[in-house]
């Protein structure tokens, strides 16, 4: 077998058999087939596309190139969740302490930010002396001990999905629906979750900007999970305004603590209530979503939600006075009010100008390796569909650097679109992939 057969056979079109995949995948990540060859096999399979046989047969490859966790040792069904990114996406800091709550253990590798997309990780390290890199050990026993963890990527999970990915963000080969599915998706099945709530991001702050190819990659992703032996819903969730109402780090985590005391901006408590319901039916904790839902408000509305999330505080190292006293954290020198310039109807709040103005004060990266300051960013007082008073709030900037504020005032305005007329507001979900 020779890689440029496999190359030559997917640009003509052709169906790859799962010998060939996994022969591909296995040479690469271990550095017998050079970038140049995975680079055309990526573009080829851009352009031809995968069946959903061919997909899976990748997913698997992916996932079995490193270790695969084994979470029925430790407890009977553990459950995940996976957004795709977005702006002021802090779900995970709500659902995981919620469902945890009701019962159902949830055992989660989250990510760091990278573009005007936020990372759970760099959100929760707002809190002094929090750990992120448990080992694989440590990673179980908590699991076992205390029924949720939320930790770094530390143990060596499809590590070829490390390769490809990296390859794919300079050849231009990322938007590939097939690639992207077995990415997600391989990292999932190696976490070693029984139950994936996966909420797929639509919109103007997404990296799939129409419901056809949100869909797509929905129901790709959900037939993989399901031929892999998991339990797989997909969310169609709006993204072309940020969620909630903070975006950037300490911001985002102190919108986060108010909602599990039962607070929080609606659109993003209904959101969590939504992800929460669909985690606990699949996790046979809730018979069907009408209970899952009123099982997750009774955890945000009597405090059992909150003190799940000081546990996972306290047993990661964090500073549990920090979330205690949300008032400790960072916080930035400078506040700076924006107000709607005229009288009208809110018909856009661009996600993506909205977040890409956050990295603008540091609170994401730009590219890898920057340093993020996690006092800064920004609150958003409106949604879609709101009718404004010239004058009344519309951002309030949250910088620590003068000089960024006027070019970050400029781009959050640039950011909004009015209406003379009413506007109807945007939905929270699309659809649901079963």
């Amino acid at each position: 077998m020779r890689a440029v057969d496999i190359i030559i056979k997917k640009r003509d079109g052709l169906e790859l058999s799962a010998q060939e995949i996994e022969y591909f995948v296995e040479g690469y990540t271990h550095g017998d087939i050079p970038d140049y060859q995975a680079a055309a096999w990526a573009m080829a399979v851009l352009l031809k596309g995968m069946n959903a046989r061919e997909t899976t047969d990748l997913t698997l490859a992916m996932a079995n190139s490193g270790e695969i966790l084994d979470l029925s040792q430790v407890v009977l069904i553990a459950v995940d969740k996976h957004s795709t990114g977005g702006v002021g996406d802090k779900t995970t800091l709500v659902v995981e302490p919620a469902v945890a709550a009701c019962g159902l253990p949830v055992g989660k590798m989250s990510g760091r930010g990278l573009g005007f997309s936020g990372g759970t990780l760099d959100k929760i390290e707002s809190i002094p002396g929090y750990r992120v890199d448990l080992t694989k050990e440590e990673f179980l026993e908590q699991l076992g001990r205390v029924g949720i963890v939320l930790t770094g990527q530390s143990v060596d999970l499809a590590p070829a999905d490390g390769k490809f990915y990296a390859l794919r963000d300079v050849t231009g080969t990322v938007q590939s629906i097939p690639l992207i599915a077995s990415s997600v998706m391989s990292k999932k099945i190696a976490a070693g979750a029984q139950a994936i709530v996966l909420d797929v991001k639509v919109g103007l702050g997404a990296f799939m900007t129409n419901l056809e190819e949100a869909h797509r990659l929905a129901e790709l992703m959900v037939a993989i999970g399901r031929s892999s032996g998991r339990r797989v819903v997909a969310l169609l969730s709006d993204m072309n305004q940020p969620l909630g109402s903070a975006v950037g780090n300490a911001l985002e985590l102190m919108e986060a603590i108010d909602t599990l005391h039962g607070g929080g901006p609606a659109d993003f408590r209904a959101h969590c209530i939504e992800v929460g319901g669909h985690l606990l039916v699949l996790g046979d904790k809730a018979k069907d979503l009408t209970i899952g839902k009123a099982m997750i408000e009774k955890a945000l509305g009597d405090g059992s939600a909150w003190e799940s999330f000081r546990r996972l505080v306290v047993a990661q190292k964090g500073d549990v006075s920090y979330v205690d006293d949300p008032t400790k954290l960072a916080h930035a020198s400078i506040l700076e009010e924006i107000t709607a310039p005229a009288d009208g109807y809110i018909m856009e709040i661009n996600a993506r100008k909205v977040g890409e103005a956050a990295i603008m004060l540091g609170a994401g990266r730009a590219k890898k390796g920057d340093v993020i300051d996690p006092a800064v960013g920004i609150l958003v007082h409106a949604k879609v569909g709101d009718s404004l008073k010239k004058g009344q709030p519309l951002f309030t900037i949250h910088a620590n650097d003068r000089a960024l504020v006027e070019p970050v005032r400029i781009a959050l305005l640039q950011a909004v679109a009015w209406s003379m007329v009413p506007v109807q507001p945007l939905p929270l979900f699309y659809g649901l992939i079963e």
